[in-house]
């Protein structure tokens, strides 16, 4: 989401230059990035997106997801889940991204005006149409998705693959409350967005320290509390003890948890990226795991 807001086209280009060249190959956006900015319709990420895939040449290396359900153009079916706007939210993308598929093409949000079998029947159009490959959710509770795999066995609908929740060290409930076991259930893919915490878990906010110059730092500052501060002591001391980064730390731990696929960075520049790809190599001892369990378990 960084891509086209506080990142310009440029600094984007060398993010995911960093990220291509470490191995990576699996890009999310929306279509809504970045479209609280003013003067942003929105599209700016997959736009600049596209263009680097154009302009390296890579598009067949690369795995792309976005997102669709929020604002994008005037009108009653400018936003939602239902046919119209799926197929034209999807055309859309597709454009923006210059390419002819979606690998991964997941609902941001549920929509509750809108029956979930109708959002399947649309995702069925465009997966025999060769546009779109798997579909997902984000932020769906248990609930939405039962029905929506209910919907899909029962009618021979595709169904959703994956979850994309907001999970970390200091954000645990929301995911650890219920769809993490559902998932591993159904064998559903998990992609947690926000796993330093807007940058808090990087290390660089400090107790009583100078004001971090960030676009992200007011939302940041709920971490600001004696549990919030706890946990990032406690990664930091993991952290120097092991040689590492805060973020790396961090990172590690997340993808220790049962039924986590990957997890879903930002970085601004390809030193913030360096500073988490560490994470990659760090297996974190059971010791380790269960300190930062304990510490963070006013989140959980």
């Amino acid at each position: 989401m960084q891509f086209g807001w506080t990142a310009d086209e440029p600094q984007s280009f060398e993010v995911m230059d960093a990220f291509a060249g470490a191995g990576g190959n699996f890009i999310d956006t929306a279509d809504i990035y970045s479209n609280w900015v003013q003067d942003h319709p929105g599209g700016e990420s997959e736009g600049i997106i596209g263009r680097w895939m154009q302009a390296r040449d890579n598009r067949d290396s690369m795995v792309i997801a976005t997102k669709l359900r929020g604002p994008m153009w005037a009108g009653p079916d400018g936003e939602g889940l239902g046919r119209a706007h799926v197929m034209r939210a999807a055309e859309d993308s597709l454009r923006r991204l210059q390419t002819d598929y979606i690998d991964l093409y997941q609902c941001h949000w549920f929509d509750e005006s809108t029956p979930i079998e109708e959002t399947l029947r649309a995702f069925e159009e465009l997966i025999r149409a060769g546009k779109v490959r798997h579909i997902g959710v984000s932020n769906f509770p248990v609930a939405r998705m039962q029905e929506a795999l209910d919907v899909s066995k029962t009618h021979g609908l595709p169904r959703f693959e994956s979850l994309q929740p907001h999970h970390s060290l200091v954000h645990r409930k929301e995911f650890e409350g219920g769809p993490q076991q559902f998932c591993i259930r159904q064998s559903m893919g998990v992609i947690p967005y926000s796993p330093l915490a807007g940058g808090f878990l990087t290390g660089k906010y400090v107790k009583d320290g100078p004001r971090v110059a960030s676009q992200r730092s007011a939302a940041v500052r709920q971490y600001f509390t004696g549990d919030g501060w706890a946990v990032l002591d406690a990664v930091r001391e993991i952290a120097e003890a092991r040689g590492t980064t805060a973020s790396a730390v961090a990172l590690a731990w997340q993808l220790a948890q049962p039924g986590i696929s990957a997890s879903i960075v930002g970085a601004n520049t390809p030193e913030q990226f360096a500073d988490q790809l560490p994470a990659l190599e760090l297996r974190l001892s059971e010791g380790e795991l269960e300190s930062l369990d304990a510490v963070s378990s006013p989140f959980g």
